[in-house]
C-alpha cells in the first residue's frame, strides 16, 4: 500500500502488488500452457485412435478457454490497477470458468497424459493463488480508507 500526497490530502493506492505479479505470470504460463496442450492434442490424434468428435470437442473448449482467459486476465489486471470491485469480481467469476475447462483438460477428455496432468495442476495452482488475493484486494477497495488528511502546520 503506498501513499502519494497531492496537495493536502493524501490518496491511499491499495491495488495488490502480488496479484499483479500472479496475473503477469500467469499471462506466460497460460501461453505455455495452451501450445503444450494443443501440441499433445495433435500428438495424441495422431499416436492413438482419437475419435473425430471427441477431437473437435477438445480443439472448440481448448479455444474457448483461451478467449475466456484473455477476458480473465484483462479483468483482473485493469480491475487491480483501477481498484475497480466489479472488474475484479467479474475477473474471479470467469476464473470459475477456467477452473473447470482446467479441470477438464486435467481429468475428463478423451486421452490424459502425464504432462497433461502436470501442466493442469500448476495452472489450478495459479487460479487458486489468483483466486485468494482477489478476495483479498477486493476486501480492500471495499474497506474505507484509514488514512488521516493531515495539512502541513510545521514549517
Amino acid at each position: 500500500m503506498a501513499v502519494i500526497k497531492r496537495g493536502h490530502s493524501t490518496d491511499v493506492i491499495s491495488s495488490s502488488v502480488p496479484l499483479q505479479i500472479l496475473f503477469y505470470l500467469n499471462m506466460f504460463y497460460y501461453i505455455f500452457y495452451f501450445l503444450a496442450t494443443l501440441l499433445m492434442i495433435i500428438y495424441k490424434s495422431t499416436v492413438f485412435s482419437y475419435p473425430d468428435s471427441n477431437l473437435a470437442v477438445d480443439l472448440a473448449l481448448l479455444f474457448i478457454m483461451v478467449l475466456l482467459e484473455v477476458i480473465r486476465l484483462y479483468m483482473g489486471v485493469s480491475g487491480n490497477l483501477t481498484e475497480d470491485k466489479t472488474a475484479l469480481a467479474a475477473s474471479l467469476i470467469l476464473s470459475f470458468g477456467s477452473i473447470i475447462l482446467s479441470v477438464y483438460f486435467l481429468v475428463w477428455q478423451t486421452y490424459v497424459l502425464w504432462a497433461d496432468e502436470i501442466i493442469s495442476i500448476i495452472l489450478l495452482v495459479f487460479y487458486s493463488l489468483e483466486d485468494l488475493l482477489k478476495f483479498a484486494a477486493i476486501a480492500s477497495f471495499a474497506s474505507p480508507s484509514t488514512s488521516i488528511d493531515r495539512t502541513d502546520t510545521c514549517r
